[in-house]
This record gives structure tokens, sequence and C-alpha cells, in this order.
């Protein structure tokens, strides 16, 4: 696409290398941040390296790792934070207590000035996102996607080659395959998607590759 209205830029943050992603409105200059857990001068070095006002913060899910230094950033930048879903807010309150174990030693506790929910949609610039409900990773798990950019960002959902967890509490193995299945298959196979952890992929590749979730295995 010759001037896309969306771009993105991936900056792995944390000791757990998660994958917070810079979004921003090619027309406006306006953007957001996926999952702040940490390393916030690192984040705030990419906004001003491409030129974007961060407008908002928008969170996939509670763990530790993807919303840690959430509140910390917004108080910082004074800006609003969007998601997850309100059933990962017993994740959120934990962020103290894991972030002790996790070597996030900024995380605190938040409430979102938004919750997400399944069919919303979310402003960055002039452009909208739609959220989806992926429950499975944990209950309150949501994905952002941008239809004309053929691009989602999906937290911990789903990986190049693997899926997310579901041996943490409230997980759950079969809602986390429906959620891919449901939702995100039907995006298009020719969807770039930015996990949460590791390398980009098209869902059309793991449709075809992944093991756990792959149209030869479920």
């Amino acid at each position: 696409m010759a001037n896309p209205p969306l771009r993105a830029v991936v900056i792995p943050v944390t000791p757990l290398q998660q994958n917070a992603t810079l979004l921003w409105c090619t027309k406006t200059r306006r953007g957001a941040i996926t999952d702040p857990g940490g390393d916030l001068d690192r984040l705030l070095a990419a906004a001003r390296t491409h030129g974007v006002t961060v407008e908002k913060l928008l969170v996939t899910h509670g763990h530790i790792d993807h919303c840690g230094e959430t509140g910390v950033l917004a108080r910082r930048l004074g800006v609003p934070i969007e998601g997850p879903h309100p059933e990962d807010e017993f994740w959120i309150r934990m962020n103290p207590l894991v972030g002790a174990q996790y070597g996030v030693p900024g995380a605190e506790a938040f409430t979102p000035d938004r919750w997400l929910f399944h069919g919303d949609r979310v402003r960055v610039g002039e452009v909208e996102l739609d959220v989806y409900h992926c429950p499975g990773h944990t209950p309150g798990h949501v994905v952002f996607h941008h239809p004309a950019s053929r691009l989602a960002i999906v937290g911990d959902v789903l990986f190049q080659g693997s899926i997310g967890r579901t041996d943490f509490p409230r997980g759950d193995h079969a809602a986390l395959i429906r959620s891919i299945r449901t939702h995100l298959w039907p995006l298009g196979d020719d969807t770039v998607f930015i996990p949460g952890h590791g390398p980009p992929s098209t869902f059309g590749h793991e449709r075809r590759t992944n093991p756990f979730v792959g149209d030869f295995v479920v």
C-alpha cells in the first residue's frame, strides 16, 4: 500500500520480551501504544523517533508483561487506557505481586478508562480498529484488527507456530481454540498479525502449518 492509513512498529519490552506496538494514523501522526508492560523510556523514544503523539494506551490482556506499567505511562502522558475486557480485572489487580516475581518492579494495578467488549471499536487518530473478545489464554483477552491494513494485534492468543498458554488461572484451552477459529481465521489468510512474543506471521500461514490450531489438526 503506497500510502497506508496505519503504521506499526514493534518494541520488545520487559525481561519477557513482550511485543509492545506503536500504532499511528499516518494522516494525523496521532497514535497508541498497545501493551506497554514496561521499559517506558524505550517506548517513548520510539514515539519521538517516528514523530507520533501518543493519545491513548491499548491493552490486550492483564498479564504483567503486557500491562504492568500501563498505569504509570498513562499518568506520565495524561492519556486514557482502553482495554482489556473486564474479565481480566483480577489479573490487573495482581500486577504489584506478579511484578515483583517477574522483574517488573514498577508494576501497579490500574482501572482502564474504558473496558472493551466484542464488537467495540477503538480510534487512533482518524483510524478505527475493531475489537474481538478472544478468551482462552485469559478470560478477558481482546484482539485489535484494522481491516484496511490487513493487520491484527493478537497479544498471546496466537504465535508463529504456537498458541497461548492456558495453564494460568482461568485459562481455557477449548475456549482459546474456539477464539482463534471463530474470530481470527475469518479475518483473512493474508492478514498479518503481531503476537505478544516473537515474530509476526499471517493467519493463512498458521492455518497451513501451526501444529496446535492448523486446519490439518483441528
